[in-house]
């Protein structure tokens, strides 16, 4: 590994503080409504869906995407480091670490990174995150489970890393298996209630528990 290039403090801390920007927490206000108090409390896309509806879901979802996309595509080139990895790949997690505790709202509240983490995943890894969220988009089409899709679409991106290079155990690969990893254990609740089929169907519960 490198030595530290001028500019990755830089861009870590760029990366946390547009990650930490309370898009749900601020959507939610604009509506009159503190989405901390309302449904699951996540203040990510899915929670915003069901409260406010799908325009405001979509649009949080948009924002947080891009998120994770800017500062991991962006905040390389402008700082003068490469991006991916390891240097452009830190910038990305501590994007995705400021959605899921963002110093706005004092490290309380934050989505559970399935947003913000397909825009990283989208910036250093493109043509696997597009078949991630095409697993993500049939799972919930069929399933009506946003956590199942979510789960599904995660695990998709590690597989399909792993393909892409042959088996090897590459960086990328081990990176992606790690946001997996965090993506399961953010879920966990999502997974236990799957387990033992009381998980809700979107569109048909309002209070199920969020993970976007």
């Amino acid at each position: 590994m490198d030595s530290l290039p001028a500019g990755v403090i830089w861009g870590i801390v760029l990366g946390y503080l547009c990650g930490s920007f309370p898009t749900a927490f601020l959507v939610g206000r604009l509506n009159g409504v503190d989405l901390r108090k309302v449904g699951s409390g996540n203040l990510g896309a899915t929670n915003v869906f069901r409260t406010l509806g799908w325009k405001w879901g979509l649009f949080v979802y948009i924002v947080d995407f891009l998120k994770g996309f800017l500062p991991t595509y962006f905040l390389p080139l402008a700082l003068g480091f490469s991006a991916g990895w390891p240097w452009g790949v830190a910038v990305a997690l501590a994007a995705m670490a400021g959605h899921v505790k963002p110093i706005f709202l004092l490290w309380k509240g934050g989505g559970k990174g399935i947003a913000t983490g397909s825009g990283v995943f989208m910036a250093l890894a493109p043509q696997a995150t597009l078949l991630a969220l095409a697993v993500f988009i049939l799972i919930v089409s069929v399933t009506r489970y946003v956590s199942a899709g979510s789960l599904a679409g995660a695990l998709c991106l590690t597989l399909v890393l792993w393909w892409q290079n042959h088996g090897d155990p590459a960086p990328m690969v081990v990176v992606g298996a790690l946001v997996t990893v965090f993506v399961f254990w953010t879920h966990r609740a999502n997974v236990k209630r799957l387990i033992h089929g009381e998980e809700h169907r979107i569109g048909r519960h309002p209070r199920s528990e969020e993970t976007i």
